[in-house]
């Protein structure tokens, strides 16, 4: 199959060019300004509209403050070393969802602390609405050409732009099903059948840290990196931890629960 001649910029007005990337964080923040409100009414959470609008804005910043310099520190230093001015090009790709998670955790923290309101309410909350910026963001990877998979001989292996005229996995594509939609209604179920604190948080945590492991194996590895001990990526070291310790923490606390 050939890769859809999808154009990554849909609008243009004058100099100014609006890209499908963007486009799916914009509309990953609305729906999360709109699941947050919802949620924060049903817990009786005393937050206003305005205080939900400030909630979203820290994450945003914590997603891509926190998403650019993981990518620069745990993939491509050594690039943005020599190229510095290219750390502010964010319209060129470059994002690293486990530095965006550190970022939105540091910026909760402090609107936590700012309203008085346990993290791990607000914690609770994002895990369920998260898996939907994931999935359109990998969405956005796939229109952009981007984090293609590997190699394959599969009915459905697509011939990316740069991807060497070979057919590849459109891995963004099982990231998309993976952490985004199966990851949505598992979190969502977890949240739904108990009311500990801390689970739908923890599970997200989990389940992304697994899905992203399993596809690791079909996506190509970063180029400047490759893959270590010839198997593992990056993505993989960086994923393991957070299954681990997302799958120890559901234990722990549904082992606590009361009869």
């Amino acid at each position: 199959m050939q890769f859809p001649n999808i154009d990554p910029v849909f609008l243009k007005i004058g100099p100014l060019q609006f890209r499908w990337y963007g486009l799916m964080y914009v509309i990953s923040f609305v729906v999360a300004y709109l699941f947050l409100r919802a949620e924060s009414r049903r817990k009786q959470l005393p937050l206003t509209s305005d205080d939900i609008a400030d909630l979203v804005f820290y994450g945003a910043m914590g997603v891509v403050l926190g998403g650019r310099l993981g990518y620069i520190l745990f993939y491509n230093l050594g690039f943005y070393l020599a190229n510095p001015l290219k750390v502010f090009a964010v319209w060129e790709g470059g994002m690293s969802f486990h530095g965006g998670t550190l970022g939105v955790v540091a910026a909760f923290i402090l609107y936590a602390r700012r309203k008085k309101i346990p993290i791990v309410a607000l914690t609770d909350m994002v895990a369920q609405c998260a898996p939907i910026g994931l999935g359109l963001g990998r969405i956005g990877n796939f229109i952009n050409g981007e984090l293609y998979g590997r190699e394959t001989d599969a009915p459905w292996g697509i011939v990316f732009p740069g991807g060497g005229g070979v057919p590849r996995h459109p891995s963004q594509l099982y990231e998309a099903l993976l952490e985004g939609l199966v990851l949505f209604v598992i979190v969502r179920f977890a949240a739904r059948r108990t009311s500990t604190a801390g689970v739908p948080t923890w599970t997200a945590c989990a389940g992304y840290g697994l899905f992203r492991f399993i596809v690791e194996f079909f996506r190509q590895p970063d180029a400047q990196l490759g893959t270590f001990l010839g198997l593992f990526s990056m993505g993989q070291f960086l994923s393991l931890p957070m299954f681990l310790l997302g799958a120890f923490m559901v234990l722990r606390l549904l082992r606590k629960r009361p009869s």
